[in-house]
């Protein structure tokens, strides 16, 4: 009866082995047969040592070298207007005439009187000598002369007054002053500025002050010459720095011939700081931030066999091994890497999110993340 048991039990355990077996094969032919994850389309770069010029970036105000608001001094109608709105012009040239008539001719009469004392001071001095007049009376005579004179020039000036001159060169502003006009003292008649060169004032951490100095490299840009970058140097730091800012005022001095920058426009000024240095570069799509560490994909041949340079055949099959890398400074779209990569090897710079290490891909660099060390707004 025992004999039997164990026979029973033996069969029972074989029956289960079996079973087991079966079920074991069946499971590897569904893995076997199951569709494998297709390649994912991503883009890479390779990696390059490119040359960095340190910078410090700031934004800043452009201001007209010389830029005032023209208005008389005195009162007057305007006679004549020799300038058109936005017409360069010349220091000296006359922009606005206005009537002086009666004080050209006030100013005939107080020279005809200054000269009628010039011939009674001549004719005492004559008599003088001769003893006919005291010393007195030729010391009122030039006393008389001199006020004469002066009220002569006094009553010139103000005729001078009257024609409105260009303190300097520059472009004229936009004006309504029109002929037939009367002006009081200081209506405005039209803004004239200086802009070539031009200023641009903004500020640096106090920190910095130790790398700036006097002719200083400094390159400006704006969003209204986005393609234009603009050369200057730095003419003067202030000596005072801002309490409340911490901040220090610097002004630099741009060549602006073409007349692109304008004063009042913001623009971004970027000051040349240190000897130039060389990095291994990426674009800032390419890195993956995480409280661990920043890591990339890099890109290797598929396990199946090579698929040769990536950047000449597009769509062959590689996969990715994730690795940790140690950024240091960012230019524009593009971050320096420290450590973690060497120049040549090929890195993902889009579509990592849907990458794992072993994950199979393709490479498509149709369209490439922006990778630009100077970026600038695409919408308006």
């Amino acid at each position: 009866m025992t004999k039997r048991m164990l026979i029973m039990l033996g069969c029972v355990v074989v029956l289960i082995a079996a079973l087991a077996f079966g079920f074991f094969l069946h499971i590897q032919q569904l893995i076997a047969n199951s569709p494998k994850p297709e390649p994912q389309t991503v883009t890479a770069v390779v990696v390059a040592t490119q040359e960095w010029q340190p910078q410090l970036l700031s934004v800043g105000t452009l201001t007209a070298v010389h830029g005032v608001d023209l208005s008389s001094e005195v009162a007057g109608q305007v006679r004549k207007v020799n300038f058109k709105s936005g017409q360069n012009i010349k220091a000296g040239e006359v922009l606005v005439q206005l009537n002086a008539d009666s004080e050209r001719a006030q100013l005939t009469s107080m020279q005809a009187i200054a000269e009628l004392s010039a011939i009674t001071l001549k004719r005492d001095q004559t008599q003088l000598m001769s003893q006919n007049v005291t010393q007195a009376q030729v010391d009122a005579d030039m006393a008389d002369l001199k006020s004469k004179t002066a009220l002569a020039a006094q009553q010139q000036a103000l005729v001078e007054k009257k024609t409105i001159r260009a303190p300097f060169s520059g472009r004229m502003g936009i004006t309504a002053i029109n002929p037939g006009q009367y002006l009081n003292p200081g209506d405005k008649i039209v803004t004239l500025q200086a802009i070539d060169p031009i200023y641009i004032d903004f500020y640096l951490p106090q920190q910095k002050v130790g790398e700036l100095s006097i002719d200083q490299v400094v390159n400006v840009n704006t969003d209204s010459s986005e393609n234009n970058i603009f050369h200057g140097k730095i003419t003067a730091i202030s000596p005072k720095v801002d309490t409340a800012t911490r901040n220090v005022q610097i002004q630099a001095t741009i060549a602006n011939p073409k007349h692109l920058l304008l004063p009042g426009m913001f623009a971004n000024a970027m000051v040349d700081v240190g000897t130039k240095k060389h990095y291994l570069t990426l674009p800032l799509t390419a890195i993956t931030y995480n409280p661990y560490g920043s890591t990339v994909f890099i890109v290797k041949p598929a396990a199946a066999g090579g698929a040769g340079n990536t950047t000449s055949q597009q769509g062959s099959v590689y996969e990715v091994q994730q690795a940790f890398v140690v950024t240091g400074e960012t230019r524009g779209d593009q971050v320096a890497i420290t450590s973690g990569l060497q120049e040549g090897q090929m890195v993902v710079t889009s579509g990592q999110i849907k990458l794992k290490n072993g994950a199979l891909i393709v490479i498509d660099n149709t369209v490439q993340p922006s990778n630009n060390p100077n970026p600038t707004p695409q919408e308006r």
